[in-house]
């Protein structure tokens, strides 16, 4: 397990810019209007045929046109996940107020998550190889499926050279992404473009997202993906997700930049083997997060759950949350019902909303699950958004192999 750099006492990473692309919707207000309303992004899969698969419900981005946000001369060259990516981060730099052709080149970074790469683009080129031979291959396959894609054509398009990185930690990966964002801040780094996205809605990924054999085949979207209820069935896979921009405290100040929050502590850890008799590290990764922000459990006012809907691993996290808060010691709430599980956008997608949480004060309810099963004895906000006062969120992620990761993050 692993806490963060530095000193808890001081939020010198702040929040200034968030951008998202997810099944809510594109840009702030329409996710957040989704959210609150709890209108949910999930259907049936129309980028193509899903009807001989076993999955065929996914929370996809509606309306997203990737021309209006890349150019042509690049949009071949990237994978539709990429184009969302670049969308999300044009945004959030616009909602920060920031141009980074004001700022030195080498005090900007961008560090990203991703789990799947560019699957549909690799699909497309793959499927030529074996059908058209490899003369048929196109160049840019060798860069637009690759797990840092993103990473690199975001650091180009804005000039942004300074520490840039990929984390391939599946759910995790997104809070982990702004773990990391603090500590480039703390190290000279001005700005972090951070958080991440994917978009695996394609027949290659969503063959190699049901070999975990965790996906709901349920075929009722109101009904697929219900997590820590009695009928859990596993989830729904998604697409899209949020960028963060990650500012040192002292720069934004300088420019007169308003925040949404700070990064206000961040740990993150792996699950031992199967068959260990060690525990699961979900409960020491929440103890070491609110450690590093300085914080007791009861100056949490909100957890962002992960929400696998898989039975075990609701267990195991209303295990770890009640262990820390107490049963029913905390309001607990899970926005991406609305969205299936994004994979490495799920997590910084959590993390933009429940910023907005705080900045509005009201925490979104949890749609679709009605009848929690025995035993589950947390505080789950179901029916209608509650107003309560929020100082501090905390949201927690879980990936696919045992990586485990919680962030605090406090309103402005």
């Amino acid at each position: 397990m692993r806490v963060s750099n530095g000193s808890s006492a001081v939020d010198d990473a702040v929040v200034t810019g968030i951008g998202v692309v997810a099944p809510t919707g594109i840009g702030l207000d329409a996710h957040w209007q989704a959210v609150l309303t709890g209108k949910s992004g999930i259907g049936r899969i129309s980028r193509f045929d899903p009807s001989h698969y076993p999955v065929q419900l996914a929370g996809q981005v509606p309306g997203f046109v990737a021309r209006e946000y890349v150019s042509g001369r690049l949009l071949p060259q990237m994978d539709i996940w990429t184009h969302m990516s670049i969308a999300a981060t044009d945004a959030a730099l616009a909602d920060a107020g920031v141009d980074p052709r004001d700022m030195d080149e080498y005090e900007m970074a961008v560090v990203t998550a991703s789990s799947s790469g560019g699957t549909e683009f690799g699909q497309v080129e793959m499927t030529r190889l074996y059908q058209l031979g490899p003369h048929r291959v196109g160049a840019y396959q060798s860069i637009a499926w690759f797990y840092a894609a993103t990473t690199g054509q975001v650091s180009i398009r804005h000039g942004m050279r300074g520490p840039c990185g990929v984390i391939c930690n599946e759910q995790a990966g997104g809070l982990d992404t702004l773990g990391h964002a603090r500590r480039l801040t703390r190290t000279g780094t001005r700005l972090v473009v951070a958080g991440g996205l994917d978009a695996s809605l394609c027949p290659y990924g969503l063959t190699a997202q049901y070999a975990n054999r965790l996906l709901s085949t349920v075929d009722d979207p109101l009904r697929a993906y219900l997590p820590f209820d009695v009928e859990a069935s596993g989830y729904l896979p998604g697409e899209g997700g949020a960028i963060l921009i990650v500012e040192d405290a002292r720069t934004a100040a300088a420019r007169g930049g308003e925040h949404y929050g700070s990064v206000a502590g961040y740990a993150c850890g792996l699950d031992p083997p199967p068959g260990s008799p060690r525990p699961r590290v979900l409960r020491r990764v929440i103890d070491a997060a609110l450690a590093d922000a300085g914080l007791a459990p009861g100056d949490i006012d909100v957890v962002f759950a992960d929400a696998y809907g898989i039975p075990a691993e609701d267990q195991a996290e209303v295990r770890a949350i009640t262990e820390v808060f107490g049963p029913r010691g905390v309001p607990v709430t899970v926005p991406k019902t609305l969205t299936g599980r994004l994979y490495a956008g799920g997590a910084s997608l959590d993390a933009a909303t429940a910023l907005l949480a705080m900045r509005h004060q009201v925490i979104p309810a949890t749609a679709g699950p009605i009848r929690l099963a025995p035993g589950y004895d947390i505080d789950l906000v179901r029916g209608a958004p509650r107003e309560r006062a929020l100082r501090h969120a905390l949201v927690l992620a879980r990936g696919y192999g045992g990586f485990a990761a919680a962030l605090v993050l406090r309103r402005s």
